[in-house]
């Protein structure tokens, strides 16, 4: 079974940075695809920042040049860094992963969110 546990999330005030954590943890699997999607209250979940299978990023109109997304291929781990932060920055932000499991296929998993919360 493959998890991902994010990290990072808190209170900050306007202008400030935050930087986000993902960690996927199991066996026997590859990562073909890792992003962030946020969700505020009443709000449907969106996606802020993400690599797709061929590699490349790509980034919610509102965050670009604001927030970049990375990623450590050794350990796993995908990271965002927010900085300038906006009170409509607000919100849950849950990792993402487009995952290989060996034997079992395509799988697509979700972390259990991490609340960020920007004060004015």
């Amino acid at each position: 079974q493959v998890q991902l546990v994010e990290s990072g999330g808190g209170l900050v005030q306007a202008g400030g940075s935050l930087r986000l954590s993902c960690a996927a943890s199991g066996s026997d699997f590859v990562i073909n695809a890792m992003g962030w999607y946020r969700q505020a209250p009443g709000r449907q979940r969106e996606l802020v920042a993400g690599f797709t299978r061929g590699g490349h990023t790509n980034y919610a109109d509102s965050v670009k040049g604001r927030f970049t997304i990375s990623r450590d291929n050794a350990k796993n781990t995908e990271y965002l860094q927010m900085n300038n932060l906006k009170p409509e920055d607000t919100a849950v932000y849950y990792c993402n992963a487009d995952i290989s499991v060996y034997g079992v296929g395509y799988l697509e998993v979700w972390g259990q969110g991490t609340l960020v919360t920007i004060s004015s």
